[in-house]
């Protein structure tokens, strides 16, 4: 019987034979004996909520859900439970009848090291970021930016006047920044060692004092491999793309020490759970024992409130083994994996093209300046090793950004689809940055998959316009309404630190695609709310291979849930990313987000990019004003301020217009 139809069996088909025991189903023990009474039935938790959105198509809602242990035993209206239950103990939980429940958000493409490194790192980024540890404002241009950097070495100096302790600071964009190289930091500060970590996390500015520090000669660039040369310059100071990979081993000991990266995996866990994160994924990490150790021990830990995953990083391992055996090294790291942190069997990740914030992309009809995109593995190494994988049986992930990329990926999808025929393959297109039509019919013929980053367009839409690009090519920025339209099974993913790793607001980037300016970009590439909803729950379960597991709220299915206090599909559209996550189902252990006094009192900021707006921040636009106001939105408005004061104080999260 289908878990659709659960609710129509009999209580011994709804109990399952998982309630006998080994050691019951060798005697002999029927379903039957245990329903008269020779068992005790363990009692289940019936949690009812205002509504519950359960993405199975056969029951869309439903008020009430049945759970034993850590699985889904029922789901639908609580009297159909009650009397499906018949003589079983049970016990509802009616705290959530004024919010709505979700299955579990699914995270189906961040990084841990990356997102435990910028959370570490002094934050000077092109946008917001409200994180656990408080709120940081973005740097507007490149006087701004130049600014920030002479702050944060100014407190440095008063730790460290000796000038040893490296200044390491992510977020810098050189479309929204102007130009930085080595020459440009040494102006700033030649002696203390500055590491300017690009927005994209695939490129590092170091100053002198860095380069010192580092090692990071010419003589050493020399001997790099002659893709990696071609992408350093040792006279600013810059490593990008396998140029970065090349002397990553340099830079390492000084920007991710293991007491940064441990308490910076605690925060990243902190911030996940915030989000209403119950399961996450990291597609091809950098291939390091120590470092996976570190990530088990913090991750892997049984209070961390969701389960993470790691798909093998192709491109590494091919370059290692692309002539031996490739298979075998890539299953090695099956046992690399520890309690709640595994590997996904028969998967991994392939590099296409550069990212998209370098503006690295390969694009079809190159960039308007002149400026030319990178291969992160050259077309005949990534050929090769798809090649491997596909006739190995694995599902291959593909990191693509531009559309020239995306050609790359389909051709070898589709010479060996010829070569060999297989069937519900799902190989998956990862960023989506840029696609054409023809390239979205290919994807549908071929029985390939998206899982997209609508981020883009919300970040980068209206700089990119101006900068590499023409408005009409950014329109062909993360298509979504093209593969909705096409029926193409789409995720969507934040690729922490690329985007917050917020579903709700990825909701919101797919649905609205607003951009800095406040306009629609491409308004026929929106999605409509339940499949941007599906893109954060069922198709990033179905992106794992894992939709059997969880990603709806269906029987049988692992009790994953995430509790909101307003419904994403009936809220303002334009509020999607504003409503609060209450807390988390983890497996059956019911898990409230914590918030902490200065928690509590935070406003929405729905300018972009959908970050909270920090309580000192309010407060510091309401004493500028004469009068009783407060702050709203990112805006000042009119409203009784004792008032607001009063209704921060007794919990409300933000004060409404």
């Amino acid at each position: 019987m289908k878990r659709r139809t659960f609710l129509q069996g009999t209580l011994g088909i709804l109990a399952g034979s998982a309630l006998l025991s080994a050691e019951e189903k060798a005697k002999g023990v029927t379903l039957q004996e245990v329903a008269m009474g020779m068992k005790v039935l363990p009692e289940v938790q019936i949690y009812t909520a205002g509504k519950i959105h359960t993405m199975d198509p056969t029951r869309p809602t439903a008020e009430a859900i049945a759970v034993q242990g850590d699985r889904i035993l029922a789901v639908g209206k609580l009297k159909e439970l009650q009397k499906a239950l018949k003589d079983q103990p049970y016990r509802i939980d009616r705290r959530f009848e004024d919010k709505v429940i979700v299955p579990g958000f699914i995270a189906q493409h961040v990084h841990p090291f990356l997102g435990a490194l910028s959370m570490e790192s002094t934050i000077i980024s092109i946008e917001d970021w409200a994180l656990p540890s408080g709120y940081v404002k973005k740097a507007e241009g490149h006087e701004q930016y130049i600014a920030r950097i002479k702050e944060a070495l100014a407190k440095l100096d008063k730790e460290d006047p000796e000038k040893k302790k490296p200044l390491f600071t992510w977020g810098f964009h050189q479309t929204f920044h102007g130009a930085l190289n080595r020459g440009v930091l040494d102006q700033v500060e030649k002696k203390r060692p500055i590491f300017v970590w690009h927005r994209s996390c695939h490129e590092f500015i170091l100053n002198s004092g860095a380069m010192e520090l580092t090692g990071i000669t010419e003589q050493f660039i020399s001997g790099l491999r002659k893709e990696a040369q071609a992408m350093c310059s040792y006279k600013d100071g810059h490593f990008w793309e396998q140029g970065l990979f090349g002397v990553l081993g340099k830079l390492a000991p000084y920007v991710a020490t293991p007491d940064q990266f441990r308490h910076g995996l605690r925060t990243f866990a902190d911030y996940m759970h915030m989000q209403g994160i119950t399961a996450a994924s990291e597609p091809g990490g950098v291939l390091s024992k120590p470092m996976t150790e570190i990530i088990n021990d913090v991750l892997g830990d049984p209070s961390t409130p969701f389960r993470f995953y790691f798909l093998p990083d192709g491109k590494s391992l091919a370059e290692h083994h692309i002539k031996g055996d490739l298979i075998g090294e890539t299953e090695k790291l099956l046992s690399w994996g520890k309690g709640k942190c595994s590997y996904r069997p028969k998967q991994v990740k392939l590099f296409a093209d550069g990212a998209i914030y370098s503006q690295l992309m390969k694009l079809r009809a190159g960039y308007t300046d002149g400026h030319k995109g990178e291969w992160m593995m050259e077309p005949d190494l990534y050929s090769a090793a798809f090649r491997k994988y596909w006739e190995a049986g694995y599902m291959i992930v593909t990191h693509v950004t531009g559309d020239g990329g995306l050609d790359m990926m389909l051709e070898n999808l589709e010479v060996n689809m010829r070569r060999t025929p297989r069937y519900d393959h799902r190989t998956t297109a990862v960023h989506f940055g840029v696609a054409q039509p023809d390239q979205i019919e290919r994807i549908k013929r071929l029985g390939a998959i998206v899982s997209a980053n609508p981020y883009y367009v919300t970040a980068l839409a209206d700089n990119y316009a101006q900068h590499g690009m023409t408005p009409e090519r950014v329109k062909r920025m993360v298509p979504l309404g093209d593969v909705a339209k096409a029926g193409i099974h789409f995720s969507l993913h934040s690729d922490m630190p690329m985007a917050p790793a917020q579903p709700l607001f990825l909701i919101d980037c797919a649905v609205n695609r607003i951009s800095t300016s406040g306009k629609v970009s491409a308004p026929e590439q929106c999605v409509d709310r339940m499949s941007a909803l599906r893109g954060v729950t069922w198709e990033g379960a179905y992106s794992w291979r894992m939709e059997d597991q969880f990603g709806s709220i269906e029987p049988g299915k692992l009790a994953n849930l995430t509790i909101l206090e307003e419904d994403p599909l009936t809220v303002d559209q334009r509020k999607i990313k504003d409503i609060q996550v209450w807390g988390t189902i983890v497996e059956g252990d019911v898990l409230p987000v914590k918030r902490g006094k200065e928690e509590k009192s935070v406003a929405r900021n729905t300018a972009f990019p959908g970050q909270p707006l920090a309580t000192t921040e309010m407060e510091k636009t309401l004493k500028s004003i004469p009068g009783e106001h407060t702050a709203h939105n990112g805006c000042v408005c009119s409203l009784n301020r004792k008032f607001a004061t009063a209704m921060i104080g007794n919990g409300f999260d933000t004060v409404r217009d």
